[in-house]
């Protein structure tokens, strides 16, 4: 097992936004996290990545002990998270802004392996190398996001709503480039506010409600759930 959450509580202030929640996620899959808006879900990623702290429980890698490690120790784990909202820097330019994901490695062949494969992925950001960020589609950046995450070379990849704000078109392209990294190898933890994008392309799925996990399993047995179907998928028609 790669990560192994257990009994997981966070606290902001008076505010007990994590509730003891228990996650697992085996090494090769995709792994959604989903739920409505305040449920908890990018808590978890950030007690995960070390930007938020944990009160209580356990979060172990490998089956290391890393529940409330430092952000820039939990990367050199090979941990990496494309955070929400994207959070590029936006003066910097494409190529800077990647060269930053890499700031935990030192040999340079295989940076700019990371480099290739990234641009392999995301041919846009080639093409937009020396470009501020800033001028940068919201699809690019969300590319660039991703991207970035990638050149720390992670065994876990944590995705915080990739497909926010995008045109159902890149939202496709997203989710088939998900997949691509997927099956280079890299384990991703998912949360995405479209559940039934994220249910079609994760191997397991957990769903979390105010701050506790109310269901957990396969993630096509659960499309099929009628609780997910009504809170989080919409009206299904047959046809």
């Amino acid at each position: 097992m790669m990560l192994k959450i257990t009994d997981l509580n966070v606290h902001y202030g008076f505010i007990h936004a994590l509730k003891g929640i228990d996650m697992e996620v085996n090494e090769g899959e995709i792994v959604t996290l989903i739920g409505s808006n305040g449920a908890g879900k990018s808590t978890t990623l950030g007690a995960i990545s070390g930007l938020v702290k944990a009160s209580k429980g356990k979060i172990e890698f490998e089956g290391e002990n890393i529940t409330n490690l430092p952000a820039y120790k939990v990367v050199s784990k090979k941990i990496s998270l494309s955070p929400e909202g994207r959070e590029v820097f936006p003066a910097l330019s494409v190529e800077e802004n990647l060269r930053l994901g890499a700031f935990t490695r030192s040999d340079k062949a295989e940076i700019n392996q990371s480099f290739e494969r990234v641009y392999d992925l995301f041919p846009r950001l080639k093409e937009r190398i020396k470009q501020p960020a800033g001028t940068l589609s919201g699809g690019e950046q969300q590319m660039l996001a991703i991207g970035r995450a990638l050149m720390s070379r992670p065994k876990l990849l944590l995705l915080d709503e990739p497909s926010m704000g995008l045109a159902p078109n890149l939202v496709l392209m997203i989710f088939d480039l998900i997949e691509s990294i997927n099956k280079q190898g890299t384990t991703i933890l998912l949360i995405e506010q479209n559940a039934n994008m994220a249910l079609s392309v994760a191997h397991r799925a957990y769903v979390l409600e105010t701050g506790k996990i109310s269901l957990s399993g396969d993630a096509k047995e659960l499309m099929n759930d009628p609780r997910v179907k009504s809170a989080y998928l919409g009206e299904i028609h047959e046809t």
